[in-house]
């Protein structure tokens, strides 16, 4: 009977180490999980008041518009715009294609 009481001991310590196991495992997936998905959710969009130009920093892409025969255009591509470079405010620029002619 006693070698019994140990074969049950030794089964029960088999399941206490597999399901040690497991949550070990899915505890590590779980928590890599998180980090992946604060660091995909970690975008900060900041407020640029209309007052205020900015100036582009380094490595700025994007679409940008283009004024061609009195249209604003959007450009099919992106573009690498300049570090340095002003970007303002439509109310900072007089419209031109808006304008009405003077006579």
């Amino acid at each position: 009977m006693h070698s019994s009481l140990r074969c049950l001991k030794d089964s029960f310590d088999w399941l206490r180490e597999a399901v040690w196991q497991w949550m070990l495992i899915n505890g590590l997936i779980f928590f890599a999980a998180l980090v992946l998905a604060f660091l995909a959710g970690c975008n900060r969009a900041v407020f640029i008041p209309e007052s205020s130009p900015i100036r582009m920093g380094p490595s700025v892409k994007g679409k940008v518009y283009l004024l061609l025969d009195g249209q604003w255009t959007l450009t099919d591509n992106q573009v690498q715009i300049p570090e340095g470079w002003y970007c303002v405010p439509p109310s900072f620029v007089q419209d031109e294609s808006k304008e009405v002619p003077s006579s």
